[in-house]
């Protein structure tokens, strides 16, 4: 991999990552682009205990442009993009309308291909590398700043989900805080190592679920399988069989067995409702251990954290979405018509 760091016209930072060691990358970003101002702010809510950003600058964003002014794509001639390139294997760039900011944290954009019409599941195994190496390099850079807290990168797919960008891409939050979702793991994690002398929560969980008949694949180095208490239709954990609390911990054999067998769960995905089926809307999420101190969680260190994606899907059924309503919405109590025995037999069933 060849990482190359360069600038945007209003300062963003935009890195590539190349297969290829001998790339050139010199492109000039030839638009006409002001200083990127925002107003993010990092809000407490002291009754929830949890936090929330407000970011108006966000309304401005594009939404949905025509294929033909698609910001993600390589830039053409006059027709100009956040990548001045004309080509890119992998691309990352500070978020132009950013939920998190400054002293609030940083927000990234990563462009998996410049291809625009392809998908994560449609790349190949060496591409998919590229991606985990870009997420493993943001993931150690973005630990450094000192307003940055936890890192999460993610991939947000399908309109239903509520993305506006087609091109296939994810992005990296950068928080200054612990978020809440994580901070009840480090509590279920404190409190079991506390009640069982010392045993480790995610490794009784893996071990559980390995045992039983929710495992969606496993290869030597990583287990898929659907949770016990799955809050959605169809989710699927993934879990490197070696406890590491980060990207930067897997070892060699790990990093090389994950895109084979990422990319065919996210094929499965695909496939799960069906042929004639418009692609399946997901989110991909990566947990990762926060950077900063784990004081508040007795007894707790990293290396308790166990690394692990989640990927889960809001359609039920063919042409049905889960709606986060009235009791997941106001009272965070998820009700899941798919029982989740059911949901890993047809993940299964769908193997290609």
């Amino acid at each position: 991999m060849k990482k190359t760091s360069t600038r945007l016209a209003d300062g963003r930072e935009l890195i590539y990552y190349d297969l290829r060691d001998d790339t050139v990358r010199d492109a000039v970003d030839r638009r006409p682009l002001e200083r990127t101002v925002t107003t993010s702010e990092v809000r407490r809510d002291v009754l929830l205990g949890d936090s929330v950003a407000i970011a108006s600058h966000r309304q401005g964003r594009i939404y949905h442009p025509p294929v033909d002014q698609c910001p993600l794509c390589p830039t053409t001639g006059d027709r100009l993009s956040e990548i001045p390139d004309s080509s890119y294997d992998v691309a990352v760039f500070e978020n132009r309308f950013p939920s998190l900011a400054g002293d609030s944290g940083r927000c990234e954009v990563v462009c998996f291909t410049s291809d625009h019409d392809a998908s994560f599941a449609s790349l190949t195994e060496e591409q998919a590398a590229l991606v985990l190496d870009a997420w493993t390099d943001r993931t150690s850079e973005l630990s450094h700043l000192p307003s940055v807290e936890q890192v999460f990168c993610f991939e947000n797919r399908g309109e239903e989900i509520g993305v506006t960008l087609g091109h296939p891409h994810g992005q990296i939050y950068a928080y200054p805080f612990t978020t809440p979702r994580t901070a009840l793991m480090l509590r279920s994690l404190a409190a079991h190592k506390e009640a069982t002398g010392g045993e480790n929560l995610f490794d009784s969980v893996l071990e559980r679920e390995l045992a039983g008949e929710r495992v969606v694949l496993e290869g030597e180095h990583w287990a898929a399988f659907v949770p016990y208490a799955a809050h959605w239709p169809y989710e699927v954990h993934l879990y490197p069989k070696r406890r590491v609390p980060d990207l930067l911990g897997l070892d060699e054999a790990a990093r090389t067995e994950f895109p084979k067998v990422y990319l065919e769960l996210l094929r499965r995905f695909d496939r799960i409702f069906g042929e004639g089926e418009p692609p399946t809307p997901y989110i991909s999420a990566w947990h990762q251990a926060p950077f900063g101190t784990l004081e508040e969680f007795d007894g707790v260190s990293r290396d308790d954290f166990a690394l692990h994606l989640e990927l889960f899907t809001i359609r039920r059924t063919s042409g049905k979405l889960k709606f986060l309503a009235g009791s997941e919405s106001g009272m965070s109590v998820f009700i899941n018509d798919v029982p989740p025995e059911r949901a890993a037999e047809r993940l299964r069933e769908v193997a290609s």
